[in-house]
């Protein structure tokens, strides 16, 4: 190798008195010497001096640097190779010798990684990750991944050194996990991060990476660090190299590990859901988009538990990490993922009931930098925490609660308070009772607790009470509500009055104190439900929350629960009665814009005859059992003969202006039995069925839905009122056929039809689903799917 000379200084080396000068001033002279004779001479005698750092030349393994001093050595990275530095160091004055060049051996360094993270490719298959819409390495804890190393030269194992190093956080530390060192071994164990060569061919390295089933998730950077015995070097952190770690509920060590396949699927695979409403007569249901697997969902859940400030050190609890979610999905203490908003007014945002999907809400608050999106209700967090949940890798579904109990005092018990006339003293009664409540169970293990209480547990994103100083609720183990076992962690006591608590009601006496004058036992949680595993069918998963009603398991259940409650002492205590009152709906229930007629029964098990003294009081109220208006009252003497029967009716005309959403109203019956003073206290919620949009598909060219290929919808709808529905709009949205749309369709003509159609090519094969919802301030909670299967393009894959 010949190097040119210029005759400027462009190196110098610290002369030494080594008795070599002449040969040095002597190569002074005589510039016009042959260059490759020159670096030659240059060679063997600094080969003379420190044959050590100047070996015999190896192509192979060698490189040209230039020496600017003896402590330079150590800095070599190997990056800056046949570059020469300036440099003017001396060592004890005496002329200096110049231009001299080195041959050393190669730093190991690493010149690329691949980490196998193609959707189809192993990683991403095993490790079922493989349906997110991500180019990135996306993992679940406690399982192996394979990736390739391609080094500067081939690797020696018994001179050469690897390790890889895994950072997350803002303060990575190895004490905390946060910071985690990989070395490499020759065999690898479970439950450990460790790394072993599976192949070593020519300059390439390929590893099985193992990480414990304990690890913190999350996102990590990633760098290798290499060392032989010219020095160490570490590779360049590069974003598109970050790994995302998930929990994984496939591994028999983590604990959110679930054993059905056919459960994994449902609780962490599945996309799509359903979600139910309404009351336990007349339960209505709407589908879901969760779309986990989104484009951006999973850096949007990773914000927001950046966002919770909360330490990444605690993110391998998926106690801690449901807690968190759960108070990040609203925003009243931490400026969270969304709004609540039960005022009926939505003009400054969405309304609630126009939601269909997680995606859009969470991709705005993602892109908005945490700016809370407006508006949401019970359903809408619950269907963003089953989002999040199930993206990160914990098994969840979304649960209704019918009658679902809010207790504001941690009674246990709904206390509702009467004046001397019967009258409710509105200022006392701030307990409430829900037509329905959306939350959501998670599955995990609760070392924590004792035994038996692992397994499904009851989270609460929606802002009802704080837990700890922030607005949460749980993770509550299922097993220690059934059995009333209250005193467990966390927010036992609230999800236990949300589905077992007894209504009691207290009358003012003369003197200012309160009188228990009656209970009811069996009014309080009622068709809990969620979707089936593997169909579009509802579950009824009441038992897994309560002992079947009046059994001795049960009350001993509410006894033991009520014993850790505020008012213990004033545990209903058993009544004679001989009058019973029930009110039951007939067929599907009224229908909006119709009459309606409920069927109230008296029942007297008594032989004598006896006389009520019966008021009722209907009004319309907002789904959480807060009322709007009273829009009708009525009182009567009623004889009642043994299993007698009344009729009551309500009138559109009634209702039309006042209705809410949901179409939510109460009927309120309280009577004395003049004969024996007995009190009869009945509330009893229904709602008015709203319409289903129809979502026919429109015949295609070629007869099916093929991605890529354009295709069309029609939305029919016909208005019940009979009045104009002002200012409608339509939303559109499916995951893997069209991005969420909003179509400003404008006003609908009293008891008219209307359709619409819809083009859009789909993106992604297989069973779709399309939603639609209708928005306008004179009907609310209208929606419609449809089903659509989507083939592959042949002509694509050509």
């Amino acid at each position: 190798m010949s190097v040119e000379r210029s005759s400027s200084r462009v190196g110098r080396f610290p002369s030494v008195t080594l008795g070599f000068e002449n040969e040095t001033e002597k190569e002074n002279e005589n510039p016009t010497e042959n260059n490759a004779q020159k670096e030659n001479a240059c060679s063997r005698w600094w080969r003379k001096v420190c044959p050590c750092c100047c070996p015999k030349r190896n192509d192979n393994n060698t490189t040209d640097t230039m020496i600017t001093g003896i402590g330079d050595l150590d800095k070599d990275d190997g990056i800056n190779e046949n570059k020469p530095v300036d440099g003017n160091s001396e060592l004890d004055g005496t002329t200096s010798i110049s231009h001299i060049f080195v041959f050393t051996e190669h730093l190991l360094k690493v010149k690329s990684i691949d980490l196998l993270k193609s959707k189809s490719g192993e990683n991403r298959t095993e490790h079922h990750t493989n349906l997110y819409q991500s180019d990135d390495l996306i993992i679940r804890r406690g399982q192996s991944f394979q990736m390739w190393i391609t080094l500067s030269r081939p690797f020696n194992p018994s001179t050469d050194k690897l390790h890889l190093e895994l950072k997350t956080g803002p303060l990575p530390s190895v004490s905390k996990e946060t910071h985690v060192l990989i070395p490499l071994v020759e065999e690898l164990e479970d439950n450990r991060w460790e790394a072993a060569v599976v192949t070593n061919k020519d300059k390439k390295l390929k590893l099985s990476v193992n990480s414990p089933p304990t690890a913190v998730i999350g996102r990590y950077q990633l760098t290798v660090e290499t060392s032989c015995a010219n020095g160490p070097a570490t590779s360049k952190h590069d974003p598109a190299n970050d790994i995302y770690m998930l929990f994984n509920p496939w591994c028999e060590d983590d604990v959110v590990f679930m054993d059905s396949e056919d459960e994994r699927k449902e609780y962490i695979l599945n996309d799509v859901g359903r979600i139910y409403y309404g009351t336990q007569d007349q339960i209505g249901v709407r589908t879901w988009n969760y779309g986990q697997f989104d484009n951006g969902i999973l850096a949007a859940c990773l914000f927001i538990l950046e966002k919770s400030g909360t330490p990444p050190s605690g993110w391998g609890e998926p106690v801690n990490v449901v807690r968190i979610i759960s108070a990040m999905i609203n925003s009243p203490d931490d400026h969270g993922v969304l709004e609540g908003n039960w005022s009926g007014d939505y003009s400054n945002g969405t309304s609630p009931t126009a939601w269909s999907s997680s995606v859009q809400i969470l991709k705005e608050y993602y892109e908005n930098k945490g700016t809370p999106v407006k508006y949401g209700q019970c359903w809408v967090f619950a269907g963003i925490f089953t989002t999040v949940l199930r993206c990160l890798g914990i098994p969840s579904r979304t649960v209704t609660n019918f009658n679902s109990v809010h207790d504001t005092d941690v009674s246990l018990t709904v206390d509702v308070y009467l004046d001397e006339n019967l009258e409710s003293i509105d200022n006392l009664n701030t307990d409430s009772v829900w037509n329905f409540h959306v939350w959501n169970d998670c599955w995990m293990a609760r070392p924590d607790l004792p035994p038996g209480n692992g397994g499904w547990q009851a989270v609460d994103a929606t802002p009802q009470e704080t837990s700890q100083g922030t607005y949460c609720c749980g993770p509550a183990s299922l097993a220690a509500v059934r059995n009333g076992q209250v005193y467990l962690k966390h927010d036992c006591p609230f999800v236990f009055a949300e589905v077992n608590s007894d209504k009691i009601y207290w009358q003012r006496n003369v003197n200012g104190t309160f009188s228990q004058i009656h209970s009811e036992k069996k009014i309080v949680g009622h068709c809990i439900s969620t979707k089936a595993v593997g169909s579009d069918e509802r579950s009824d998963i009441t038992n897994l929350y309560k002992y079947p009603e009046g059994t001795e398991e049960e009350r001993i259940a509410v006894e033991t629960a009520c014993h850790y409650g505020s008012k213990s002492y004033a545990y209903s205590p058993p009544t004679a009665e001989d009058v019973s009152i029930e009110v039951t709906v007939d067929g599907e229930g009224p229908k909006m814009g119709e009459d309606g007629k409920l069927t109230i029964t008296l029942r007297n098990s008594s032989s004598q005859q006896r006389t009520v003294d019966l008021h009722s009081q209907t009004t319309v109220m907002y789904y959480t059992g807060v009322c709007k208006a009273t829009i009708k009252t009525d009182s009567a003497d009623v004889t009642v003969p043994p299993n007698a029967g009344k009729w009551w009716s309500l009138e559109y005309k009634d209702y039309k202006d006042q209705l809410v959403d949901h179409a939510a109203l109460m009927l309120t019956l309280l009577g004395r039995v003049k004969e024996t003073q007995q009190v009869l206290a009945k509330q009893f919620s229904f709602r008015l069925r709203t319409p289903d949009l129809i979502i026919k598909v429109s015949q295609t060219p070629i007869g099916k839905a093929v991605v890529g290929e354009k295709m069309a919808v029609e939305i029919s709808f016909t208005n019940p009122l009979p009045q104009v529905l002002k200012a409608v709009i339509f939303h559109v949205e499916g995951l893997g056929l069209v991005a969420a749309r909003k179509i400003n369709y404008g006003d609908i003509g009293s008891c008219a039809s209307v359709s619409l159609t819809e083009h859009f090519a789909p993106t992604l094969p297989g069973p779709r689903k399309l939603l639609a919802s209708l928005e306008c301030k004179q009907l609310t909670n209208v929606h419609g799917v449809t089903n659509i299967t989507v083939e592959e393009n042949s002509n694509a894959a050509q």
